[in-house]
């Protein structure tokens, strides 16, 4: 096997797209909390990182019977037979050790245990959720929302600062239209891997009408970033307003009848796509009044 392709199942296996998502996220909450750029930073970023993608890795043992039994995943690295789980297994630690010791250089005990919360949520208590009920995603939500609150207290503030609680209340709320417009588009997949998914009470049109309240309430959440002080009401306030907009119109064909997989994934890409431009606009705002 090539270096090659070992980077790609290694970067496979870390969920890197995912990962470093989590890691800009950190940054994001840093530079809400502070205007200095200090060496932590990058200690508590790279910290995160390896945390998520010890954490990634280890879903992928977890959840490798059933990928194996879904389209979508069954060519992951280790139901294809790739990488074995011994070897999946020591990645976990080596990248979950390193991680928590530089969250703990750079964020102190509060850091490294928000981190480490954030990994035992998401594979003790989201992982088997998933199999038990199709609201699992509510209280796995919970993952999302913790790093930008570890860059956040990295940068001086306090975990229930309210700015630190609307930055994490907003990147929850988000992450509940995301995965249910994956579900829309995947459902079958789950359903075939025995997941319960909420095809069993709601049609796709009153599914996919749901998914479009959630998006309404993110855009509405991201709206309430000036109100908290956390941008000034600048040009990355009308960028944020002019963004919402946006993507609740462009959203709005959620609402049609019988939407097809090609408008899920076009409204999937842009609320990942609103989530990082508002990222852009008030990190850019914070640079800027450095």
């Amino acid at each position: 096997m090539s270096v090659k392709q070992k980077l790609n199942i290694f970067l496979e296996l870390i969920k890197f797209r995912i990962t470093v998502f989590v890691m800009i996220t950190t940054v994001f909450g840093y530079l809400c909390a502070t205007k200095i750029f200090g060496i932590e930073l990058l200690g508590a970023a790279l910290g995160i990182f390896l945390l998520a993608s010890g954490s990634a890795a280890l879903n992928h043992l977890q959840e490798s019977v059933f990928d194996a039994q879904m389209e979508r995943t069954k060519n992951r690295p280790i139901p294809s037979g790739k990488i074995s789980e011994k070897d999946v297994f020591a990645i976990v630690l080596i990248l979950s050790i390193v991680g928590s010791v530089l969250l703990f250089i750079s964020s102190g005990y509060t850091g490294v245990l928000l981190g480490l919360l954030a990994l035992l949520w998401y594979n003790g208590i989201y992982t088997p959720l998933k199999r038990k009920t199709s609201f699992a995603i509510i209280p796995g939500s919970v993952i999302g929302a913790i790093p930008p609150v570890v860059g956040w207290v990295t940068g001086g503030g306090s975990v229930f600062d309210p700015q630190a609680l609307l930055i994490a209340f907003f990147f929850f709320i988000w992450q509940i239209p995301h995965f249910w417009l994956l579900l829309l588009a995947f459902g079958k997949d789950y359903e075939d891997a025995g997941y319960p998914t909420l095809k069993k009470y709601f049609t796709e049109n009153q599914l996919a009408r749901i998914t479009y309240v959630w998006i309404c309430v993110t855009g509405v959440t991201g709206l309430l970033m000036p109100l908290f002080s956390i941008v000034d009401i600048s040009f990355a306030s009308v960028g944020i307003l002019v963004l919402v907009i946006a993507l609740i119109i462009r959203s709005a064909k959620l609402l049609k009848e019988n939407i097809d997989r090609l408008s899920l994934r076009k409204v999937f890409i842009e609320i990942n796509l609103f989530v990082m431009v508002l990222i852009l606009f008030i990190s850019i705002e914070k640079i800027i009044l450095l």
